[in-house]
Protein backbone atom coordinates (compact mmCIF):
# COMPACT_ATOMS: atom_id res chain seq x y z
CA UNK A 1 0.00 0.00 0.00
CA UNK A 2 1.17 3.55 -0.72
CA UNK A 3 0.67 6.69 1.33
CA UNK A 4 2.16 10.17 1.51
CA UNK A 5 4.78 11.61 3.83
CA UNK A 6 5.68 15.25 4.29
CA UNK A 7 8.92 16.41 2.76
CA UNK A 8 10.78 19.67 3.12
CA UNK A 9 13.41 20.92 0.66
CA UNK A 10 13.88 24.26 2.38
CA UNK A 11 12.58 26.24 5.35
CA UNK A 12 9.77 28.05 3.51
CA UNK A 13 7.02 25.91 5.10
CA UNK A 14 8.16 27.20 8.50
CA UNK A 15 7.33 30.73 7.38
CA UNK A 16 4.19 30.37 5.25
CA UNK A 17 1.87 28.14 7.31
CA UNK A 18 0.12 28.80 10.64
CA UNK A 19 1.64 25.50 11.83
CA UNK A 20 4.14 23.64 9.68
CA UNK A 21 4.45 19.87 9.82
CA UNK A 22 7.67 18.08 10.64
CA UNK A 23 9.45 16.34 7.80
CA UNK A 24 8.54 12.68 7.42
CA UNK A 25 5.03 12.76 8.92
CA UNK A 26 2.31 10.71 7.28
CA UNK A 27 0.00 13.20 5.57
CA UNK A 28 -3.45 13.59 4.05
CA UNK A 29 -5.11 16.32 2.04
CA UNK A 30 -6.78 17.77 5.13
CA UNK A 31 -9.20 19.99 3.20
CA UNK A 32 -11.84 19.28 5.86
CA UNK A 33 -10.13 21.84 8.13
CA UNK A 34 -11.41 24.58 5.86
CA UNK A 35 -15.01 23.41 5.46
CA UNK A 36 -16.37 26.39 7.44
CA UNK A 37 -14.10 29.00 5.87
CA UNK A 38 -15.13 31.76 3.50
CA UNK A 39 -13.12 33.94 1.15
CA UNK A 40 -13.14 36.52 3.94
CA UNK A 41 -11.65 34.18 6.56
CA UNK A 42 -8.99 32.80 4.21
CA UNK A 43 -6.22 35.35 4.66
CA UNK A 44 -2.48 35.26 5.26
CA UNK A 45 -1.03 32.01 6.53
CA UNK A 46 -4.46 30.39 6.76
CA UNK A 47 -5.01 31.06 3.06
CA UNK A 48 -1.60 29.59 2.25
CA UNK A 49 -2.43 26.40 4.18
CA UNK A 50 -5.78 26.19 2.43
CA UNK A 51 -4.35 26.81 -1.03
CA UNK A 52 -1.26 24.60 -0.94
CA UNK A 53 -0.92 22.55 2.24
CA UNK A 54 -1.11 18.85 3.06
CA UNK A 55 -1.96 17.99 6.68
CA UNK A 56 0.70 16.12 8.68
CA UNK A 57 -0.85 13.51 10.97
CA UNK A 58 1.43 14.02 13.97
CA UNK A 59 1.74 17.79 14.33
CA UNK A 60 -1.45 18.58 12.38
CA UNK A 61 0.66 21.19 10.64
CA UNK A 62 0.95 21.81 6.92
CA UNK A 63 3.48 20.84 4.26
CA UNK A 64 3.71 22.10 0.69
CA UNK A 65 4.95 18.77 -0.70
CA UNK A 66 4.53 15.11 0.08
CA UNK A 67 6.43 12.09 -1.19
CA UNK A 68 4.82 8.74 -1.97
CA UNK A 69 5.99 6.03 0.45
CA UNK A 70 4.99 2.53 1.47
CA UNK A 71 2.72 1.98 4.45
CA UNK A 72 1.65 -1.28 6.06
CA UNK A 73 -1.78 -2.19 7.39
CA UNK A 74 -0.78 -1.72 11.04
CA UNK A 75 0.51 1.82 10.38
CA UNK A 76 -2.64 2.62 8.39
CA UNK A 77 -4.84 1.49 11.28
CA UNK A 78 -2.83 3.60 13.75
CA UNK A 79 -3.26 6.65 11.51
CA UNK A 80 -6.98 6.08 11.22
CA UNK A 81 -7.38 5.69 14.99
CA UNK A 82 -5.29 8.79 15.70
CA UNK A 83 -7.21 10.86 13.15
CA UNK A 84 -10.53 9.69 14.60
CA UNK A 85 -9.38 10.81 18.05
CA UNK A 86 -8.42 14.18 16.54
CA UNK A 87 -11.90 14.53 15.03
CA UNK A 88 -13.47 13.88 18.43
CA UNK A 89 -11.14 16.17 20.37
CA UNK A 90 -10.66 19.01 17.89
CA UNK A 91 -13.98 19.04 16.05
CA UNK A 92 -16.41 17.51 18.54
CA UNK A 93 -17.43 14.54 16.39
CA UNK A 94 -20.74 13.19 17.74
CA UNK A 95 -19.27 9.74 18.37
CA UNK A 96 -16.04 7.84 17.94
CA UNK A 97 -17.77 5.64 15.34
CA UNK A 98 -18.66 8.71 13.27
CA UNK A 99 -15.15 10.05 13.67
CA UNK A 100 -13.66 6.69 12.71
CA UNK A 101 -15.82 6.56 9.57
CA UNK A 102 -14.64 10.05 8.53
CA UNK A 103 -11.00 9.22 9.33
CA UNK A 104 -11.17 6.05 7.23
CA UNK A 105 -12.56 8.07 4.32
CA UNK A 106 -9.70 10.58 4.56
CA UNK A 107 -7.09 7.80 4.76
CA UNK A 108 -8.68 5.84 1.88
CA UNK A 109 -8.77 8.93 -0.32
CA UNK A 110 -5.03 9.44 0.16
CA UNK A 111 -4.25 5.77 -0.48
CA UNK A 112 -6.28 5.91 -3.69
CA UNK A 113 -4.47 9.08 -4.78
CA UNK A 114 -1.04 7.60 -4.01
CA UNK A 115 -1.63 4.22 -5.68
CA UNK A 116 -1.43 5.86 -9.10
CA UNK A 117 2.18 6.92 -8.53
CA UNK A 118 5.59 5.35 -8.01
CA UNK A 119 7.31 5.39 -4.64
CA UNK A 120 9.27 8.65 -4.37
CA UNK A 121 6.91 10.68 -6.55
CA UNK A 122 6.25 14.16 -5.17
CA UNK A 123 2.73 15.57 -4.92
CA UNK A 124 1.53 19.16 -4.59
CA UNK A 125 -2.02 20.39 -4.10
CA UNK A 126 -3.87 23.49 -5.24
CA UNK A 127 -7.21 24.25 -3.59
CA UNK A 128 -9.83 26.79 -4.50
CA UNK A 129 -13.05 27.76 -2.79
CA UNK A 130 -15.91 27.82 -5.29
CA UNK A 131 -19.64 28.42 -4.90
CA UNK A 132 -20.19 24.66 -4.64
CA UNK A 133 -17.39 24.01 -2.13
CA UNK A 134 -13.68 23.21 -2.03
CA UNK A 135 -11.99 21.99 -5.20
CA UNK A 136 -8.61 20.25 -5.15
CA UNK A 137 -6.15 19.66 -7.99
CA UNK A 138 -3.10 17.49 -7.40
CA UNK A 139 0.11 17.71 -9.39
CA UNK A 140 2.79 15.06 -9.43
CA UNK A 141 6.48 15.09 -10.17
CA UNK A 142 7.66 11.55 -10.92
CA UNK A 143 10.61 10.21 -8.95
CA UNK A 144 13.03 10.33 -11.87
CA UNK A 145 12.22 14.01 -12.44
CA UNK A 146 12.15 14.81 -8.73
CA UNK A 147 15.50 13.30 -7.79
CA UNK A 148 17.73 12.05 -10.59
CA UNK A 149 18.46 15.34 -12.33
CA UNK A 150 19.41 17.31 -9.24
CA UNK A 151 22.93 18.69 -9.22
CA UNK A 152 24.80 19.02 -5.95
CA UNK A 153 27.42 21.75 -5.79
CA UNK A 154 30.35 21.46 -3.47
CA UNK A 155 32.89 24.18 -2.71
CA UNK A 156 36.45 22.94 -2.65
CA UNK A 157 39.52 24.96 -1.71
CA UNK A 158 42.36 25.04 -4.25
Amino acid sequence: MKFSKTIRFDKSDLNVFEISSEEGEWAISGAFEYSNDTMISLKGKRKQGFSNGFLGLESYGRSTLVSISKINQKEKEKLSYSLACYFVKQYGAPSFDDASFAANQEISFMIELCEKHEIGTLLAVNRTLEDDGIHEKFRSLPKQDACSNQTIWTTVED
